[in-house]
């Protein structure tokens, strides 16, 4: 019997195609019609103000129908708190050099390159010469490039869920998160500081999107073998999109899609 869930991945197969699609389903409880008259409505005011210096013409219209009936402001969903946790973190860390991989350029990033600089890593290319940016298009799933214990203060954030599902251009490889969160533990400094985030709840693949931890298992995966690291912080940004600071981790492994904020320090084993 087909369920639900199955005309659920159909419908995102349909959205991968047809993105465009999104938006009309974000906005079906607006009635378009009621959209396209308010519209219509305030062009007809306007043109009576008979503006010279900006008239509405047909030819330069751009359609807006229905931002007035959202909210003043949106938080995209785990980003906006994740970032501002993490840059606060690097903030109060004082480092004159942070080290990304893969983290969001318009969000994290960008909020660091106000009182620090940071060299950020991703397989994919950066056009963009931007000041305090360092830039290295490299795969974090093998960092040979860089030194083992050199790295002082390292972040990645929603970023390793996705390593080896093609999705960003990286080589298949059902272990290349694993490969990866070696890697950081490698080159992460005896008494720095990692920054880690991953979608967290019940695992599973969702391919070829990301995957979803158990966040047991991601601790496990950080304290254990050479180069383990120790937890200094979780917190989590829950289902309902909610941050919460000093969480416990055992509450979340039956979470459907939460993101758990992981502060991580290297001691000397």
């Amino acid at each position: 019997m087909i369920g639900r869930n199955f005309f659920y991945r159909v419908a995102l197969h349909v959205y991968a195609l047809f993105p465009f699609l999104l938006d009309f389903v974000k906005s079906k409880n607006i009635n378009p019609c009621r959209a396209f008259y308010d519209y219509y409505k305030d062009l007809k005011t306007y043109n009576q103000s008979g503006s010279k210096l900006f008239p509405a013409s047909f030819s330069d219209s751009f359609p807006q129908l229905y931002d007035r009936y959202q909210n003043s402001g949106s938080l995209p969903k785990h980003y906006f708190y994740q970032d501002l946790w993490a840059a606060r973190k690097v903030y109060y860390l004082q480092t004159d050099n942070h080290f990304d991989i893969g983290s969001r350029l318009d969000g994290f990033i960008s909020h660091c390159l106000v009182f620090t600089k940071v060299t950020m890593l991703d397989i994919r290319p950066l056009k963009y010469d931007i000041e305090n940016l360092n830039f290295i298009q490299a795969n974090a799933m093998d960092m040979k490039n860089i030194e083992s214990n050199s790295i002082s203060s390292l972040s990645t954030l929603h970023v390793v869920e996705h390593f080896g599902l093609g999705r960003y251009g990286d080589p298949i490889d059902d272990e290349g998160y694993l490969k990866a969160i070696n890697e950081l533990k490698r080159v992460l400094a005896y008494g720095g500081n990692l920054l880690f985030s991953v979608p967290i709840g019940r695992q599973r693949l969702m391919f070829n999107a990301h995957r979803v931890f158990n966040p047991m298992y991601i601790l496990e995966l950080f304290s254990s073998g050479i180069n383990s690291l120790q937890l200094v912080e979780f917190s989590v940004i829950n289902d309902n999109n909610e941050y919460i600071e000093n969480a416990i981790c055992e509450k979340y492994i039956d979470s459907d899609y939460s993101c758990g904020l992981f502060h991580f320090r290297k001691h000397p084993n």
